[in-house]
Parts: structure tokens; sequence; C-alpha cells
């Protein structure tokens, strides 16, 4: 609460505080202080840029020594806005009333608040100004809203005296002093223990002066600690027994600020404040909105008890949400210490599968060595053992033939030649040369180990599966038998979302089917029936599963279909008008056109108006599937059902089998219906609102598509959006 009970120019408590006209106070002293005179005539600014001197220290610094100067001033003397000697009658200009106040040096407050020092009036200024020129008119502006307000002949008088404020002040002063006489030192070993002078807010622990030198110095792990003086004792939270009773009791009843001698009796509800009797009958207040003043408070006390109990409230939940936030500091300590000693086993757990793996590595290499030495080795014996029997029966060879006796030699010649060929022989390419090489034939591939230590990181731990998606039901909607939905991730989602699933019955209370897997969170979903409730749901999921559906959404499609023809698969030769409801074609032969809608279930109902009827064509109405043939007549093919007819007769046609002719044909200005019921699965056709034959075709079932063929000698339009006929007329009887 001391916040609140502190000035906001001199950042003490309240002494003589005013109400401003924005509700906030200030006090008296302070109000003297950044109170601005300016001159109303222009013929003043001249004297208003002549170099001010230095303020006295006393009037640039407010604080309690400038403030008790000020306070000797009578009211009368600082709001007379005239000549004198008195500091608060110079003139004094803030950076919002002139141009020329940017110049003035300003200070701060100790609560942060700029406020402009006190500059005396240049010498002369008074001379210098002409004797027509107007007075000077004296404002304050609030140092916190910064809203600027003037003062009138009775200058700072004019405002009220917060003395709810000052008696409040008053008793916490009180409270304070008892408070800080009753805190003693925790720490002191003498009985009783000396009154407590500071509190260390982090160690949380009451020091006398002595005590605090030497168990808490400012220096070392204490340099950071907070030193505040000992708070206020729980017990005298309102300043002791008797200060509410001499505030209450024995403080002075306030009397009206414009009637000396009357009290305050009254509330006007206009001005928003206290008046006596005498304001009602002579003052401004006569013709307001005015209530008794006990009424209003016991009113507003209500209001702030209410208004109270919402901060409370409030204060209740960030108190809850700070004991949660010292919790959370908590555990990120431990998690954070537990993570440290898991990566710490990850990496060495790393380190000793490496370390096993190079002992492999290193096994096989001494394995490779230990074989190719052998090989080596082996190569050498046998070499060396051929090169000594070879080497020998050279000498023996050199030693027969140095021997002259010829039957001798032939005696023994054909068996040395044999020897010394078969000796040359085992010579033989690559027995000369080394079977194994110096290199090893061993690479290691590290790279990809390189690459994934150096891709070594933290993925997201502890993943969750995404929250319940939100249904955005003003964007979802229907139209015709499409309908669009949009959803949105709640916010302040933490948990990632790779994509989302929608879901959607079959429009009769079905099983739920998947019809859109992705990251989108808008879709449509077309080709659904006409006259159907569907029921769709969305979920989404990640890398750790599937989250919770969403809320149903109920989606009712049309009760009837509103379509036109459609450009993108009619035949080249069709030309279509009037935002594609009109056709004609520009060939003497037959061309389809399809409409833009699809129907699989329900009862739909449509019509062809006639505008061109020329030299007796045949066009055929009916339906078709999306692959019917365009560039013959409608009802040639397996693919479509069409009443074709002149202006004669009509016939029913499919898979170019024509049936029931039936007489009564079309001309300008006809009308032909296309009944299709695929609750009954069956096509019924009308001319001029009369059935034309019997039902035309039956037991049809799928997917169709409504259809016309026509030639240059016909132009028709279509009708689409209409209901169903209830009553129609006796069909005529078809000719057999």
């Amino acid at each position: 609460m001391e916040e609140e009970l502190k000035c906001p120019v001199c950042g003490s408590l309240f002494r003589e505080p005013i109400i401003l006209p924005c509700s906030h106070n200030v006090c008296l002293p302070c109000a003297r202080t950044i109170a601005v005179q300016t001159p109303e005539s222009e013929q003043h600014l001249p004297a208003l840029l002549h170099p001010r001197s230095p303020a006295p220290a006393a009037a640039a610094a407010p604080g309690p020594g400038a403030a008790a100067g000020s306070a000797a001033c009578p009211d009368s003397e600082c709001a007379a806005g005239g000549g004198g000697d008195h500091a608060d009658k110079l003139s004094l200009h803030s950076e919002t009333d002139s141009g020329y106040g940017s110049y003035t040096p300003s200070l701060k407050s100790p609560n942060g608040v700029r406020v402009l020092p006190l500059v005396p009036a240049p010498p002369g200024a008074a001379a210098a100004a002409p004797r027509g020129a107007g007075p000077a008119s004296s404002s304050l502006t609030c140092p916190q809203c910064h809203r600027s307000a003037s003062l009138d002949q009775r200058g700072l008088r004019g405002f009220q005296r917060n003395r709810l404020l000052e008696a409040i002040v008053q008793r916490y002063q009180q409270g304070r002093a008892a408070a800080a006489a009753a805190a003693k030192c925790q720490l002191c070993d003498r009985s009783p223990p000396e009154p407590a002078a500071v509190l260390c807010e982090q160690c949380e622990v009451l020091y006398c002066a002595a005590c605090q030198l030497r168990c808490h110095p400012a220096r070392g792990p204490f340099a950071k600690h907070r030193l505040v003086p000992p708070p206020s004792h729980p017990g005298a939270p309102g300043g002791g027994g008797d200060g509410g009773k001499g505030a209450g009791g024995g403080r002075k009843l306030p009397t009206c600020a414009e009637h000396d001698l009357e009290n305050y009796s009254m509330y006007c509800v206009s001005c928003r404040s206290p008046v006596c009797y005498q304001c009602l009958e002579e003052g401004k207040h006569g013709k307001h909105d005015v209530k008794p003043l006990g009424a209003m408070w016991k009113q507003h006390k209500a209001q702030l008890s209410q208004a109270l109990n919402g901060v409370s409230d409030k204060a209740k939940e960030a108190k809850e949400f700070l004991v949660q936030l010292k919790n959370l500091l908590q555990q990120i300590q431990e998690n954070g210490l537990d993570y440290e000693a898991c990566l710490v086993a990850q990496c060495d757990a790393l380190v000793d599968a490496l370390t096993r793996q190079k002992a492999k590595l290193l096994t096989k290499v001494t394995k490779e060595r230990e074989h190719k030495l052998k090989v080596v080795w082996d190569q050498i014996n046998h070499c060396t053992l051929k090169l000594r029997q070879s080497t020998g029966l050279m000498e023996y060879c050199l030693e027969v033939i140095k021997e002259n006796d010829p039957s001798g030699f032939l005696q023994i010649s054909d068996a040395l030649i044999k020897r010394v060929q078969v000796s040359q022989e085992q010579w033989v390419k690559g027995a000369l040369e080394p079977k194994v090489s110096a290199e090893f034939d061993l690479t290691l591939d590290s790279e990809p180990l390189l690459q994934s230590i150096h891709q070594l990181d933290f993925i997201q731990m502890k993943c969750r599966v995404p929250p319940v998606p939100l249904l955005q039901l003003e964007k979802c909607c229907t139209r015709n038998n499409s309908v669009t939905l949009a959803w949105r991730m709640p916010p302040l989602t933490h948990n990632p979302v790779e994509g989302y699933i929608l879901e959607l019955d079959d429009g009769d209370g079905g099983q739920f089917r998947e019809v859109y897997v992705g990251k989108e969170t808008l879709c449509t979903i077309d080709g659904l029936h006409f006259n159907s409730t569907y029921n769709a749901r969305v979920k989404a999921f990640n890398s750790s599963g599937v989250g919770p559906y969403s809320k149903m959404v109920i989606l009712q499609t049309s009760d009837v279909a509103w379509f036109t023809f459609d450009p993108s698969s009619a035949h080249r030769d069709i030309v279509l008008s009037n935002d594609n409801q009109t056709a004609t074609c520009n060939s003497y032969d037959d061309r389809v056109v399809l409409g833009t809608a699809a129907f699989s279930k329900g009862v739909h109902y449509w019509e062809l108006h006639v505008d061109r009827y020329d030299n007796h064509p045949d066009p055929a109405f009916g339906i078709a599937r999306i692959n019917v043939v365009k560039d013959m007549m409608l009802g040639k093919d397996d693919k479509a059902w069409a009443m074709y007819v002149d202006n004669n007769r009509s016939w029913f046609m499919h898979c170019n089998s024509h049936t029931n002719r039936t007489e009564g044909g079309v001309s300008k200005g006809a009308t032909v219906g296309v009944l299709l019921d695929l609750n009954k699965h069956n096509l019924t056709f009308y001319i001029n609102g009369q059935q034309q034959g019997p039902p035309a075709f039956e037991n049809i079932e799928g997917v169709f598509m409504p259809a016309l063929s026509l030639n240059r000698n016909v132009q028709v339009t279509l009708h689409t959006g209409l209901e169903v006929p209830q009553c129609v007329k006796q069909p005529k009887q078809p000719n057999n």
C-alpha cells in the first residue's frame, strides 16, 4: 500500500494532498513547485526569451527542504500569478505550455516523473511588458497522466483537499513507527534484541546495524543481496489501537471549498463531487442532479467493495501463479540436472560403443596382417627351397659338361635334360610374383558416422499428441451439395501438428469415413447428397499419435439443387450464355452438354425453356453419366437416358432403343420438365406441366448428371432450384 501513499513528484508520503481534476493526487507543496504561469499576451514572448539565471538549489530539486520552504507560503500568494519576490509567483514554463519550455532543463522525481524546476523571471520582465498586456494565467500539469488544469483566481485553493488520503497517511505513519519499534534483530545475542534496522530480501532475516555489518557485509556473496527497511508489523497495519479512532472520530469534518462555513451534505452526480446546501442555492450546482451524501457514500462503497472482490480474486490467482512459477523454477532445476545426467550417460554409451567397435576393427586388421605375413613367409620358404634345388642342379650339370667321356655323358644326358626342363617348368609365370600385396584391402567408411555425430542434437522430448482442434463455425457453410469446413488449433499450443484428418458420415447417420488428410485447415467436400444432414469431425496427428476428435458439427445440404450447364465438359460446338444457363449450338448435328450437379440420392426436378425452335429439330432431354458420348444425340449410347421430341410427338431412348412414342411435341416457348426420383429409381418427363407418357425409365441406379442434346436450330434456358411437382395432370397415353 505504501506506493499508493507516495506523491508522484517528491516520492515521499503525501503531505496535505489535493485532488486534481484528473482524480490523481499531489502534495500541496509539490503542486506549488510544478505550477506554471503562462502570459496570455504574445507581447510577453520577447521577455521570456531572455537568458535565465540558475535556479536556487532548494527550488531546482523538489525534496523535503524545498517542500517545506514552499509550504510556508500561503495559498493566496502562491496562486496570485502577479508580481512579487516569492518563487511561487515567478513565471514558469513547461514543455507542454510553449515551444520555449524545451530549453528548460528537467528533473526526475524519485518515482521517475519528469518535473520542471522553478526558474526566476528575467530581470525587467515585468517592466518590459506593455501596460495593455493581459494578466498571466496559471496552469498545473498532472505528473502522472500529463493533463493540464487551469487555475482560477483562487489558485491551488480551488482544488479539493483529500482529507481521507491524509488521514490514511497519518495512520500508516503511526503504524510504521510502531512496527519499526516492534521489529527486533533475529541474530542479536543481547537480551532483549536490538531493534531491526534492515531486512535482507534474499535471506529473509532481520538485522540490527551491528549484526548487519558483522553477519551480512555488502561484499562477497552478499553483494547482490538487497537490504530494505523492516516491514510493517502484522499486528499494527492500521497504526495502532486508537489510530483509527483518532482518524475517524477526532478528525474535523471537511468543509466546502467554496463556502468555508458549510459542511458537505449533498453529492452532485453531474460534477462527481460533494457539495453543500449553499452550493445548491447560490452556486453552479443548482440545476444539477444532486443526491444525499450518505446514500451516495453507501452506494459508492458498495461499488468499490464489488470491484475489490474482482481485484481480490485476480490477486489470489496471481499469488497461486507465483507459487506455480516458483515450483516451476525448482522443476526446471531438477529436470535440467536429470537431462544433463541423461546426456552424459548417452554420450558415454556412444563412446563405449565406439571403443568396442574400435577393438573389433583392430582385431580384423591384426588378423589380416598375420595372414599376409604367413603367406609371404610360406612363399619365401618355398622359393628358397626351389632356388637351392635349381642351383644344385645347375652346378651338377656344369660338372657333367666338363667331363670328356662321351659314352658316360650320353648315358645320363637324357635323364638330366628332362630334369632341367622340369626344373625350368617349375618357374612358370606367376611363380615369381608375390601372392599378397603390402596394401591392406580394408577401408573404414567413417563419413556416415561423422555426419551422424555432427547431426547429433536434441529432438522434442516427451512429444504429446495434439490437442482437440476447434471448429470455426463462422467459416463452415454449405452450398448445394457441397460443404466447407474450417478449423484451427487452440491458442498457445506447444505440441507440433503434422496434419489433420477430417471425417464425414454418409448423410444418413451411418459410419464416419475419412474425406481429407493433410496440413490445410480448410476443406470443401463436393458431390454430397442433396437434402441430407451430415455430421463432421476433425482430429490432428503428429509423430506421437492421433489426438482426440473435435466437437461434432452438423451440416445440412440444400433441399433443391441449383446448377448450370457445365462449360468444361460440354462439346466444343455448344455455346453457353446467360451465366451458363442458356445453351445453343454451332453445328447442325446434335451435341451434348451436361449440368454442373451430380445426383445419387433424393428427388430432383428441373425445367428447360425452349427459347428458339426452327425447322422442327429433335432436341433430347434427360440424364447421363459423366463419360457420355457428346457428339451425337443424347440416349444413343448406354451412358444416357433421354426423351427426344419434335413438334408433334416424343420418344424415350436409351442404348439407341426408341420406346413409348407419345403424342404432343414442343415449340417456341414450351417448357420441358425432368423429374429424377432416385428414391424410386425412375425418371419422368413433363411438357408444359403435363406428364409426357409413363415413367420413362425404372431401376436406374448410380450417379447421374442433367443432360441435354441440341443443334443450331434450338436454344434452351435452364431453370433450377424448383420444388418437386406434387400434383400433376394425367399423363398422355403413348401410342403402341
